[in-house]
């Protein structure tokens, strides 16, 4: 679905590769400046480095900011509303890729979405009256929305730099539901995460980084040993396994 090859920004991020494929869910770990975001930002084609990326067999390079939308969704680090507008009003800017697609499966997909991440109360507030959490989630509905494959066919991948900043357990959930629930519908998604046990649960792959290069990828379980994560966060931790689920903390 997405493929990289040899992509690389200055020292932030050293020449890496990384395939990820269609419906996969696949974690960025590694500790503040390993690169998780610089890794995002040159997958999205917002940023350019060296290297290619090709989404679907087709360089992000070569295709136009109407093409990317309409196949990606990109959610930066969080950020607070740039101006005062109706929730419903900023989750209408993220169709604007979406030209021809029916009125009512429009509204469907917004209120399914919107009751997904449990925010369907929230339509009818302004931006400047939500809380951090509701905020976030109001921007993970907006990317969401955008490559919704019921109203977008063209939707392939979804980027997301750290979706569960301010969110508190029960969103977190939320959230994590909705983004498998995209992932059975097909779409790719990528995240960064600093959720060491959500990504034992959670991610299909994992991908360790430590300053800008990988250090292991693959399934969560085996490549995430203690002495591994150790090496890249240069903490010590400890592994136990509760009801037969693996759970690493910090000592």
């Amino acid at each position: 679905m997405i493929t990289a090859n040899n992509i690389a920004l200055g020292t932030r991020l050293l020449p890496l590769s990384l395939d990820v494929k269609k419906g996969e869910i696949v974690h960025l770990l590694g500790a503040n400046g390993s690169g998780k975001s610089t890794m995002l930002e040159l997958l999205s084609g917002l940023t350019l480095g060296q290297g290619s990326i090709a989404l679907d067999g087709e360089d992000i390079a070569s295709m136009t900011s109407g093409d990317l939308a309409r196949q990606r969704a990109y959610l930066s680090q969080q950020q607070k509303p740039a101006f005062a507008i109706g929730v419903y009003q900023y989750l209408s800017l993220s169709l604007f890729p979406l030209s021809d697609t029916n009125s009512e499966l429009l509204e469907r997909a917004v209120l399914d979405i919107c009751k997904l991440l449990g925010i369907e109360d929230k339509l009818n507030r302004n931006t400047e009256q939500l809380s951090g959490g509701e905020w976030q989630r109001v921007r993970l509905a907006g990317v969401c929305l955008q490559i919704w494959p019921d109203i977008n066919p063209e939707g392939k991948l979804l980027l997301l730099d750290e979706p569960a900043t301010a969110l508190d357990i029960a969103q977190q959930s939320a959230m994590y539901k909705m983004i498998r629930c995209l992932a059975q519908k097909g779409i790719t998604v990528v995240m960064s995460n600093h959720d060491i046990n959500r990504t034992l649960t959670d991610a299909d792959r994992v991908v360790l980084l430590k300053n800008g290069h990988i250090v292991a990828q693959g399934n969560p379980v085996d490549v995430m040993d203690v002495e591994t994560l150790e090496k890249a966060f240069e903490t010590q931790l400890k592994r136990i396994d509760v009801e037969g689920q693996p759970l690493i903390f910090a000592l």
